[in-house]
């Protein structure tokens, strides 16, 4: 069975560097999100078990959100320079495994994910993304999961569709027309001012959609109604913020994606190097498992 695990680079070193005490190379430069990244990774591999893998990153640059919208994200503190230097050795670490990395100027690394997402389903059997970030949960399709640390680094779930409906209270295909109501404050987009989560809920349980509830607006009590006029231009907004853009125009391989290679030697001269000697003898033993396997294929 042919199987994608796309990670969200970005999401997972940010997850790592906060869940990690302080970690240094033998040269005294902060190592602890790479380190996170990789152990994310290799559990990945040995729990998922992808025949093609792929991770994207942000940029430094405005995203097409921040252009339109200035004060999009502003509440987010800087990131730390510890993080930041670690970036580079993250995309070694990626490109020592032979993993191809992808990133765009004006676009967030959602975006990347949301287009490789929808334009290799067809293709494959199975796609997993790998993320701390619940906005990628409206990715989810019949075909197409999330894997999401719950908890730290230590503790996962692959979502599904049940799964998304149990615990946000709609379903994936709803996600954006749920933050265009509601909002977010963690991306700091507003959302129809008044109008909170079970009324949200309430509504697209009704109505389906952001378009069909303003389209239904006579239906609707008077008090919520008024708050769904009132609030009408913070809505589009957000819905359109909110979407993960899946037709981002960039050049991606899906044959370069299944050539990675855990516990060749330049990923072990490597992690010698940033002092990974549980992680060393982890890959080896990865690299040993994905043998055996292709060789039994051939008996």
């Amino acid at each position: 069975m042919s199987k994608l695990v796309i990670i969200d680079g970005n999401a997972i070193m940010h997850r790592a560097y906060h869940a990690l005490p302080p970690l240094t190379t033998k040269d005294g430069e902060p190592i602890n999100a790479v380190y996170g990244l990789t152990t994310m990774l290799l559990r990945t591999i040995s729990d998922l078990k992808p025949t093609h893998i792929a991770i994207c990153f942000d940029r430094k640059e405005p995203t097409f959100r921040k252009k339109e919208f200035k004060t999009y994200q502003a509440h987010r503190p800087e990131t730390e320079k510890e993080l930041i230097s670690q970036f580079v050795k993250a995309k070694e670490t990626v490109n020592a495994l032979g993993i191809p990395s992808y990133e765009k100027a004006g676009f967030e690394a959602d975006d990347l994910i949301g287009t490789i997402t929808k334009k290799t389903e067809k293709k494959l059997d199975k796609i997993v993304i790998v993320t701390g970030d619940k906005d990628i949960l409206q990715l989810v399709t019949k075909k197409t999961y999330v894997y999401f640390p719950k908890r730290g680094l230590g503790d996962s779930q692959l979502m599904d569709s049940r799964k998304v409906k149990e615990n946000l209270g709609v379903t994936p295909e709803q996600i954006v027309d749920y933050k265009a109501l509601v909002g977010d404050p963690s991306d700091n987009y507003p959302g129809v001012y008044g109008i909170g989560p079970k009324t949200a809920e309430k509504l697209l349980k009704e109505y389906g959609n952001f378009k069909n509830v303003y389209k239904n607006l006579e239906k609707i009590p008077e008090t919520t109604r008024k708050k769904l006029k009132d609030g009408k231009d913070g809505g589009e907004m957000s819905l359109k913020l909110a979407k993960i853009v899946t037709n981002v125009p960039f050049k991606y391989d899906l044959n370069k994606m299944a050539k990675w290679e855990v516990g060749n030697q330049k990923t072990i001269a490597l992690f010698e190097s940033y002092g990974f000697k549980m992680l060393t003898e982890r890959i080896k033993r990865i690299a040993e498992e994905r043998i055996s396997k292709d060789q039994m294929k051939l008996v």
